[in-house]
């Protein structure tokens, strides 16, 4: 089966390489796709010093849209989705990730990072990890409905298929993998108010009560 990781990306420069030293030339891995949503730092350039394929949208769109236009410009049988963000990725721990489905054992792996707030780890769940493979038939035929998605809706969408379609799941631990705060990454105010923003696109994608019965349903489909 083809595998391709697809990386969206929104002002990265500053951390971007580091994931992307990480991802190229995995064995398990055949074509790397960078999506720079609109970014106004040097994201771009510094994705053009790797051997990957950059698609560079004109303006910021949001993580779904970001990964929405990747999706469309790869028909690989497996995705692996990286975020750009990571502290601390190693080969190995894309193995992890990709392995349960490339061997058939589940359709999605999701991360669970050093970092992943603390009652996601304690369930063994991080029900919003931006890092996973999954199957390319899970997401077949949802075009307009990626359209239709807010900016970061794209997570609790693809767990809402994920359930629908009754599959099996594998949580991969990452450890010593990190995700840098927003606090940290744009000041503690800005932070905030991203971190607002985000919680409001996932009740806007599935409410509140529907977040907790993913949480339940997904823990029960983990294998």
């Amino acid at each position: 089966m083809r595998l391709t990781c697809i990386i969206p990306a929104y002002n990265e420069a500053a951390r971007l390489g580091s994931v992307l030293q990480a991802v190229i030339g995995h064995p398990l891995i055949d074509e790397v796709l960078v999506v720079d949503d609109g970014s106004s730092d040097g994201t771009s350039e510094v994705a053009r010093g790797y051997p990957v394929r950059l698609i560079t949208l004109a303006q910021n769109g949001g993580k779904t849209a970001a990964l929405a236009r990747g999706f469309a410009e790869t028909a690989s049988e497996v995705v692996l989705l990286i975020d750009a963000d990571l502290v601390g990725l190693s080969p190995a721990h894309l193995t992890a990730l990709i392995a349960p489905v490339k061997e058939g054992r589940a359709a999605m792996s999701i991360s669970l990072r050093d970092n992943a707030p603390g009652p996601w780890r304690w369930i063994g769940l991080d029900y919003i990890s931006g890092e996973r493979a999954i199957r390319r038939d899970l997401i077949a035929g949802q075009d307009e409905a990626l359209r239709r998605l807010p900016k970061f809706g794209f997570e609790v969408f693809l767990n809402g298929l994920a359930i629908k379609a009754g599959v099996k799941i594998a949580v991969v631990r990452l450890p010593g993998v990190v995700s840098p705060l927003k606090s940290a990454k744009y000041g503690f105010w800005a932070g905030i108010w991203g971190d607002v923003l985000m919680m409001r696109d996932l009740f806007r994608a599935v409410p509140p009560l529907g977040l907790i019965r993913q949480i339940i349903a997904m823990r029960r489909m983990r294998v």
